[in-house]
């Protein structure tokens, strides 16, 4: 590389590169200043500027690693490794700030503008000559690129697992298990029965069965507008799984529409009790005693 070569033009390009670091906060603050000026919600404002310090010490950061490597003609290894370290630190505390991703990419050509505006001064004052000018380009806008990508693939997996615990919670939600009367609860079942679902609801219903010692469960199907093949698959899973812990199945609320659909598919619920409604179910229990 261009850099390798005649000392001048190395100790040219390391002068550079230390001006960056000497100035970065310099960078940083008309990098701010400008993005406030564009801020037009008060309530974001506010923010920002109770966060200034911390924000202002992370962009700080990026530059000073930009002029660390242009300084000490990093190797392409150990730019990477110091634009990832960078990007998965901001890419973290920037989410649990509860900035949204296109908000901060928007800052990207900022970033760009106000680093490259010393970058300009430096050349001019130090005379570069054209070869070691596009030298620099040629570090600078692939690490910025680089942090960017490094910052979003971040602040993308944050949101995803928080997407996945709000999908997990909502699940275990949506398998409640209700106890009516001693040894009797009732599931009702509101929706679609996915892979994920079907997978909770075999573990919350064995789950349920031995903490609550139940011999008898009532899964109401009134809010299930799909049972294909699948489902009664799972359907059959829990029940199995359950007569194993001495517990017995009662469907309920199977709709005309559902029912159709089983008898097209041929599928076949002879093993398991089946009741028009919640009320039939329960007065099963009431002749029994169990339910006051």
């Amino acid at each position: 590389m261009y850099l390798a070569d005649g000392g001048n033009d190395v100790n040219t390009i390391n002068r550079i590169g230390q001006a960056l670091i000497d100035r970065k906060y310099e960078i940083v603050r008309n990098l701010h200043q400008e993005l406030v000026g564009l801020v037009e919600d008060s309530e974001k404002l506010r923010i920002m500027e109770e966060m200034q310090d911390e924000i202002l010490e992370m962009r700080a950061e990026l530059v000073n690693i930009f002029g660390q490597i242009i300084r000490d003609q990093s190797s392409q290894q150990e730019r990477e490794h110091l634009i990832e370290q960078w990007g998965a630190q901001t890419g973290e505390t920037i989410y649990h700030l509860g900035a949204h991703l296109d908000e901060a990419l928007f800052e990207t050509r900022f970033y760009r503008k106000h680093i490259w505006n010393v970058l300009k001064d430096e050349i001019q004052q130090n005379g570069v000559s054209i070869e070691e000018i596009v030298e620099i380009s040629e570090i600078f806008h692939p690490l910025l690129d680089h942090a960017v990508y490094s910052f979003s693939l971040t602040f993308v997996k944050f949101h995803q697992q928080a997407l996945s615990n709000a999908k997990l919670a909502f699940l275990e939600l949506s398998v409640p298990v209700v106890p009516v009367a001693e040894g009797v609860a009732i599931l009702p079942i509101i929706g679609t029965i996915d892979t994920e679902r079907a997978r909770l609801l075999m573990e919350e219903t064995l789950q349920s069965a031995t903490k609550l010692h139940l011999n008898k469960l009532i899964i109401d199907l009134s809010g299930v507008v799909v049972v294909d093949t699948m489902v009664a698959d799972q359907l059959f899973k829990v029940a199995s799984a359950l007569k194993l812990l001495g517990v017995e199945i009662i469907l309920t609320g199977i709709r005309p529409e559902v029912a159709q659909t089983v008898v097209s598919l041929g599928i076949q619920f002879e093993s398991i009790v089946i009741k028009a409604n919640l009320k039939e179910a329960m007065s099963i229990f009431v002749k029994d005693g169990r339910v006051g």
